[in-house]
This record gives C-alpha cells, structure tokens and sequence, in this order.
C-alpha cells in the first residue's frame, strides 16, 4: 500500500514509536497515510488504542518475519 510519510522507529522503546507517530501525523494533511516501523511489540497496542482515540484509521498492522510490526494510518 501506498503511504505519504513514514517513521522509522525500529530499536526504540515505548512510548516512543506512538510519540513519533503522532508527532508526524500532527504534521500532515488529512486523508494522508502514514507509514509506522516498530520493534516494540508494546506498539500493537499503543498505535491501535491511539488511532481509535484520536480518529485516525488503522488501515494495516503486520508483523514481518524479521519481527518488524508495520503500520499504515490514514490521518483523519
């Protein structure tokens, strides 16, 4: 799929990712994807709970062979 932005925040702990995520859709335009690579399986339930709270859609969550959790976000 297809995304506008993306974070990496591979290696970093929590809260950090959702931090990062949110700090990069507070900067984009709405209907716009972001793009979120994590490391941290705390993520799933920080980026979930985040996206229903705030709006956005959760539009993809996956885990990669290489233990990498992708997320796509359409900003609200």
């Amino acid at each position: 799929m297809q995304y506008d932005e993306r974070v990496d925040a591979r290696g970093l702990l929590c809260p950090m990712p959702l931090l990062k995520a949110k700090l990069a859709l507070n900067g984009m335009q709405a209907e716009q994807v972001l793009q979120v690579l994590a490391t941290d399986a705390g993520s799933q339930r920080d980026i979930a709970s985040f996206c229903q709270l705030a709006g956005h859609c959760l539009l993809h969550q996956e885990q990669t062979a290489e233990g990498v959790f992708v997320y796509l976000i359409r900003k609200s």
